[in-house]
């Protein structure tokens, strides 16, 4: 397919890749349900393409729940991961930890040894409190100061994500796009929940296999890597949030409140930058939305950030897609690509792996929103 001067290599059978639904059955990797993620089969499929080897260093500026990073350790290459989001640093950290399971073992014995002890609901805000029932709440808050006592933090971090997992599953919150809705169910009794939940993640690091390498994670900004190298590294593979209207914060704001209650958080919009002001409009003939500038402005900055880590000849593999506004279909992975070969990058190819309908008041259609794999190389 053409578009304008770019060719679109139509590749719908890969579409299953760069969504997280691979992930959902898989030791670890299952761990946080991460929707906007994509799966490890896509990380492989991409360090193939590029030929990595041991002695390659791999970057994902947007980590999220650290798919990259597993991937990259189930094959012993070192990897960094950046990320703005306290949560996403947090769930990457734990599923790259090297862990003793019969520490785990013992602290979970102890854990569900302690005498209940009806805690304090004062400072839950009634926010949070909507989405719990009231003697599963008091178990959460109860199981999280026992494990926020834990001196091991590899182990007390491994316990805050079973206890995260355990309480999203026994909440009425149903996540529908960027909003949380309230969704009465039965919910089953919590300690034996957490209980099954515990056992299985011990399960899943005996059944995971990892080479020797290094793994780092930072809360950063990828617009600003300053606390990485010039030409660090060999390969990119990422996927920046999408050209949409989604706060990924709100999504999360129950996890965020019960167990990142000191943490402030600013909302990350679509478009990577919060202030939409002095935003640089690089396609003026389009006359696109306020949201498209600001996130084009912001995406031109990551892809300096990007060059410039980057080893001369390294490659990018980066998912992107489509924003859909009531007028239009922006096409991102064809404005990415004009920016990135602005700036001296190579686009080797353009693949489109999905693509959706888009409306507007429902019924009348305005374009297709394609998701696409843009692969680039630093000449």
């Amino acid at each position: 397919m053409i578009v304008g001067r770019w060719f679109i290599e139509e590749r719908w059978d890969l579409g299953k890749l760069v969504t997280f639904i691979p992930n959902k059955k898989l030791p670890i990797y299952s761990w946080f349900y991460f929707k906007e993620g994509f799966s490890r089969d896509f990380v492989h499929m991409m360090l193939d393409i590029f030929k990595t080897s041991k002695d390659s260093k791999i970057i994902d500026p947007f980590v999220g729940s650290g798919t990259t990073l597993l991937a990259c350790k189930e094959r012993g290459i070192d990897c960094v991961g950046v990320d703005i989001a306290p949560l996403a640093v947090f769930v990457s950290q734990t599923k790259t930890a090297d862990y003793d399971i019969e520490k785990l073992k013992e602290n979970a014995r102890k854990l569900f040894q302690e005498k209940f002890e009806k805690p304090d609901l004062s400072q839950v805000s009634q926010y949070v409190k909507k989405f719990f029932a009231k003697p599963s709440l008091e178990d959460i808050i109860f199981f999280r100061e026992r494990i926020r006592m834990i001196e091991d933090p590899a182990v007390k971090n491994f316990f805050t994500l079973a206890l995260m997992n355990a309480a999203m599953k026994v909440s009425y919150a149903y996540k529908d796009g960027a909003v949380l809705k309230v969704v009465e169910k039965p919910v089953p009794p919590f300690r034996k929940f957490f209980k099954r939940i515990i056992k299985k993640m011990i399960k899943d690091l005996k059944k995971m296999s990892f080479k020797p390498c290094s793994i780092e994670v930072y809360l950063g900004d990828a617009r600003k890597m300053d606390f990485l190298e010039d030409e660090e590294f060999d390969v990119v593979v990422t996927s920046p949030p999408y050209l949409n209207k989604i706060e990924y914060t709100k999504v999360y704001r129950i996890e965020y409140e019960l167990f990142f209650e000191k943490i402030k958080i600013d909302p990350v919009r679509s478009y990577i930058g919060l202030n939409p002001k002095n935003v640089v409009d690089y396609f003026p003939e389009l006359n696109l939305p306020e949201a498209a500038k600001a996130y084009f402005h912001d995406m031109k900055i990551v892809l300096e950030e990007i060059w410039r880590v980057l080893r001369v000849g390294g490659r990018v593999a980066m998912v992107v897609a489509g924003g859909v506004f009531p007028d239009r279909v922006v096409d991102s992975d064809i404005l990415l690509a004009e920016l990135a070969e602005d700036l001296g990058f190579r686009v080797d190819r353009i693949i489109g792996v999905n693509k959706r309908v888009a409306t507007t008041k429902r019924v009348i259609k305005i374009g297709e929103a394609r998701e696409s794999i843009l692969l680039l190389t630093k000449l």
